[in-house]
């Protein structure tokens, strides 16, 4: 009852004080909000006024009324308000295509897939490849890679190209490994054709991938757009209203940017590019590319694949394979000519590391060029295994830690088993890698893991799955509070974009990005994280989604 007057209140206020015409004109005012800022001291508001795209006032209903009208205005109910939040490392590209392709995640056998893609080709009647993504052999009872035999069975005359969920390894049949005339002699420098008696078994590791990825149809101008269309609706829903694309072509990164012009991209986006010689040329010469939605000034540059198709590269190795310590994708000599080509540049390197040893190598490199404490933000991708001799590092350096805490809570039933329970502990730390320079940036590194950036959340605060597992957390002493978290979703993402600027928080000035959920990330029960809903989500105070 007592929200109800409260709301009946605020309404007539709105009116009363909307109809004065000696107020400023506002394009939108929300007010009646649990308005969560996110400046430098966590401040709250329960109202704010749009202008031209941009915040114009905050403060308490009664302020932001005495100053603007507006012909808009949303009663948010006591809901709570945040910042657009960023995904800071994710594939959105990537996951425009996963949209498209046979999804596999959350099989439990190599049975359940091949029904699953029986399914997709009666779809796709005409399609020739049967492409899919999502396979983790950590989740089937018999914890091995899978052989090419069941997809040969099921798919004789069709080539069969399926990505592991954590995109570092492909699950291929005899038909794809004949287009690509991939045999027990081919090699792949930075990848790993695995064989069994002697015989490809169609599982290639990292860059071996690319033989047969290269065959795989091209899309066309109208389906990269679908496929792009697509990402940006999904995201959206979950209240994401900045993208970090870690590793996509110039090209890609073109036709982003045409149909942002064109006014159907709406979303902000952070595309690194895919690292190569070809690539640094072409963008070193064009330079860093910036507009309102588009921000184009880092590199992706991979040192190791993934601890989960064991191509992370550690110091010692696998416990559970001491045959192998993974590998680098590049030789160090490579790695290092991109990093000095880029040290003498504008642009940022973003470097995926897993691995210790990958880490260790990285952050040695980055130490080399950056000669001390500097302001390039140079990122490493994922720190997930770093030896607590490296940790201070990133701190004498001002290198950002750029993570994914969900890779935490799905790595974690078999992480020890991989490393080791001591080595296990220099794992997912993000409480220190915090502390080295108080800033930290999160993303969900989808379609890898699910888009939802509660799931973020979740695990960086309470470190445990959906189901609650387990009691007390998965290693506490990495976790972060709620409203580290949450920094870390808005404006230390955005510092690490170069974008703290104007985007990040709902500050005066700054663009009007910004979502109101069902329930309060800051006091609701771990157990309801997960499943929080977005009511609605705006960009530059427009309107781009609502929950029906």
């Amino acid at each position: 009852m007592k929200n109800y007057f409260y709301a009946l209140f605020a309404t007539f206020l709105a009116f009363i004080l909307a109809s004065c015409s000696s107020r400023d004109k506002a394009d939108l005012i929300v007010y009646n909000g649990t308005i969560y800022t996110v400046d430098s001291t966590f401040s709250k508001a329960t109202s704010f006024a749009i202008k031209e795209g941009k915040f114009v006032a905050i403060g308490d209903s009664a302020t932001v009324f005495g100053k603007y009208q507006s012909d808009s205005v949303v009663n948010a109910n006591g809901q709570a308000v945040y910042p657009g939040l960023y995904d800071a490392h994710a594939h959105f590209y990537g996951l425009g295509q996963m949209l498209d392709q046979a999804d596999l995640v959350d099989t439990k056998s190599a049975e359940e897939i091949v029904e699953r893609l029986k399914k997709y080709q009666t779809g796709h009647p005409d399609a020739v490849w049967i492409i899919g993504r999502g396979w983790d052999q950590n989740d089937w009872l018999v914890k091995e890679f899978p052989t090419k035999d069941i997809l040969d069975k099921a798919f004789p005359n069709n080539p069969v190209y399926l990505t592991r969920i954590d995109g570092h390894a492909g699950w291929v049949n005899t038909k794809a490994l004949q287009l690509a005339k991939i045999t027990a002699d081919t090699k792949a420098e930075g990848g790993l054709v695995v064989l069994k008696n002697g015989q490809p078994t169609g599982v290639l590791v990292d860059r071996a991938q690319q033989l047969v990825r290269a065959l795989n149809p091209t899309p066309t101008k109208t389906e990269i757009t679908s496929k792009l269309l697509k990402a940006q609706q999904l995201c959206f829903q979950y209240g994401l209203t900045n993208v970090g694309d870690a590793g996509v072509s110039p090209e890609i990164i073109d036709h982003m940017d045409s149909l942002q012009k064109a006014g159907t991209l709406k979303i902000r986006l952070y595309p690194m590019v895919s690292v190569s010689q070809e690539t640094i040329d072409k963008m070193l010469k064009k330079g860093i590319y910036v507009t309102d939605r588009l921000n184009v000034r880092s590199f992706k540059i991979y040192a190791d694949g993934a601890l989960g198709s064991r191509g992370a590269c550690l110091l010692k190795p696998y416990s559970d394979a001491p045959e192998t310590t993974g590998f680098l994708l590049f030789s160090p000599a490579e790695l290092e000519k991109s990093i000095a080509q880029l040290a003498n540049s504008e642009f940022q390197a973003n470097t995926h590391c897993i691995g210790d040893s990958a880490n260790r190598l990285m952050l040695n490199l980055y130490a080399k060029y950056l000669k001390g404490k500097n302001d390039r933000r140079w990122r490493i991708e994922h720190a997930q295994i770093v030896d607590a001799a490296d940790v201070p590092t990133f701190g004498k350096f001002n290198i950002m830690p750029s993570v994914q805490p969900t890779h935490a809570t799905s790595d974690m039933y078999w992480a020890g088993e991989r490393l080791g329970k001591a080595r296990e502990k220099n794992a997912y730390a993000f409480q220190e890698l915090f502390k080295q320079n108080g800033k930290i940036t999160f993303g969900t590194d989808f379609p890898v893991e699910a888009v939802s950036p509660f799931y973020t959340f979740h695990s960086a605060v309470f470190r445990q799955d959906a189901k609650g597992f387990p009691a007390g957390g998965y290693q506490m002493e990495g976790a972060l509070s709620r409203e580290q978290t949450l920094r870390g979703m808005t404006i230390w993402a955005a510092y690490g974009n170069f974008e703290e600027g104007r985007l990040g928080s709902i500050e005066l000035g700054k663009a009007a990005d910004f979502i109101i959920l069902e329930k309060d990330l800051m006091t609701a029960p771990a157990n309801e994280l997960r499943d929080v809903k977005v009511l609605k989500t705006y960009l530059a105070g427009e309107k781009v989604f609502e929950r029906k």
